[in-house]
């Protein structure tokens, strides 16, 4: 008797400080397995050089809504850090076109709530102290001594080099964007959170609060720092194939 497989197409959104790249094992993975994988450059990250101040959290939001669009099945939406602010008001804009959403080490909103509202009331957070704002407040650095201790401090010397190779500052706008969400539209989307429990720039206790307030039934733990798919990128890939069950 053969087992059935299931297939899917994923949409996967990276974080701040991060690109494209972040998801390569884990797409490898994916494909391997026989399902369709879209990673989305959000503008002003990765190779992508739109204005700074052009940007919004809407204007990534479209972006991801374009993948999707041409798309002719549900997919699953797989968002990561700042990503699941992108993803949450991805999930208000299509939810039709979503089977599932889900949130990797990543900010969950509630309506009205900017990254920057969740990110001011982790205290458990090492990430603001190690900040620093350009001059005309457009984009933010990361402390370049503390950058791997922060992103991936249980990744290989090889996954080490390409957070540090594909570092550029983060445009600041859009985290300082309200998210605008319903109960009829982003309500309706199944959700699930992927906890990582060695994660210092989104600590556990944060993760948990915005668990709580979303009503998430279905959550998954990887014991990483705050980049699993380049630390621990089969354990991800495992998740995310069960996720789409």
């Amino acid at each position: 008797m053969t087992t059935k497989t299931t297939t899917n197409t994923y949409v996967l959104v990276h974080g701040a400080w991060q690109a494209p790249y972040v998801w390569d094992a884990v797409r490898t993975d994916l494909e391997n397995r026989g399902n369709k994988v879209i990673i989305v450059e959000l503008p002003g990250h990765g190779s992508d050089n739109t204005l700074t101040h052009t940007l919004t959290m809407d204007v990534y939001a479209n972006k991801v809504v374009e993948a999707i669009t041409p798309i002719n099945e549900k997919v699953i939406l797989v968002g990561h850090s700042m990503g699941g602010m992108v993803v949450s008001q991805v999930a208000e804009k299509i939810p039709d076109k979503l089977k599932k959403v889900v949130y990797i080490g990543a900010f969950l909103p509630k309506n009205g709530q900017a990254l920057t509202d969740l990110a001011f009331s982790d205290p458990d957070s090492k990430l603001g102290p190690n900040l620093i704002e350009s001059a005309d407040h457009l984009t933010l650095d990361v402390n370049q001594e503390q950058l791997i201790n922060l992103f991936i401090a249980d990744g290989s010397a090889a996954a080490k080099q390409l957070v540090k190779d594909n570092y550029r500052a983060e445009p600041s706008i859009p985290l300082t964007n309200p998210a605008n969400l319903t109960a009829e539209k982003f309500g309706t989307v199944e959700k699930i959170y992927i906890k990582t429990l060695q994660d210092v720039v989104i600590s556990t206790g944060l993760q948990d609060r915005m668990i709580q307030d979303a009503g998430i039934k279905t959550v998954y733990e990887v014991n990483t720092s705050h980049s699993p798919f380049l630390s621990q990128p089969k354990v991800v890939s495992a998740l995310l194939l069960k996720a789409g069950l």
